[in-house]
């Protein structure tokens, strides 16, 4: 969803495990689908952890523990390797997450996740370690995550810390544009150039 990113301050969902693949987040046989739509992907993100094999609900998977609930997803090191399915990226978008936190993305995912207003931060293991102990000790706790400024801090205690991101995705993100809209953005500009240089 093009939505204009600025600072984000919600409660977390946590999803301590680590090497989280794009299969189990959203299985292969969801890539036949022919829609965009994001509810469609949202509605089967970590379908087969939030279901068991009859369909009933899988009571002890953290995204049905009304416990917990928000934009930030706070997940462990390694998240998303696997294969490079965009889908991944469309499903946590369409569930309603705006943040994913983790130690470590692999790239592809972590640039689907950009190229579909999703914020990667990535941060130390220490921080995420007492992120997850955090929520762990007050499920309402909440996570303030500035992109202007690039700092990511943890309201339960005050922490911060810095984190990277692209120059471009993080003008993008905060301004709502896709790559095309980018593009025209910058039509004259384009237009200019070519003039000049022709």
């Amino acid at each position: 969803m093009k939505q204009k990113f600025n600072i984000i301050t919600s409660t977390c969902v946590p999803l301590p495990l680590e090497n989280v693949d794009t299969d189990q987040i959203i299985p292969a046989r969801f890539l036949k689908a022919t829609t965009r739509e994001e509810s469609f992907f949202g509605e089967n993100l970590f379908r087969d952890w939030r279901y068991n094999a009859d369909g009933t609900v899988n009571k002890d998977f953290v995204l049905n523990n009304p416990t917990y609930g928000g934009e930030i997803l706070v997940a462990g090191k390694n998240f998303g390797s696997g294969s490079s399915r965009e889908h991944a990226a469309w499903a946590i978008a369409g569930y309603g997450f705006r943040v994913v936190i983790s130690s470590f993305f692999a790239d592809i995912h972590k640039n689907n996740e950009l190229n579909n207003f999703v914020l990667p931060v990535v941060v130390s293991e220490d921080f995420l370690a007492e992120l997850f102990a955090s929520i762990e000790a007050d499920p309402k706790m909440q996570v303030e995550v500035d992109l202007p400024n690039q700092t990511v801090t943890n309201k339960a205690t005050g922490h911060s810390e810095k984190f990277e991101i692209n120059g471009y995705k993080k003008y993008c993100l905060m301004n709502a544009l896709d790559d095309i809209d980018f593009l025209l953005e910058n039509k004259g500009k384009i237009e200019d150039w070519e003039r000049r240089n022709a």
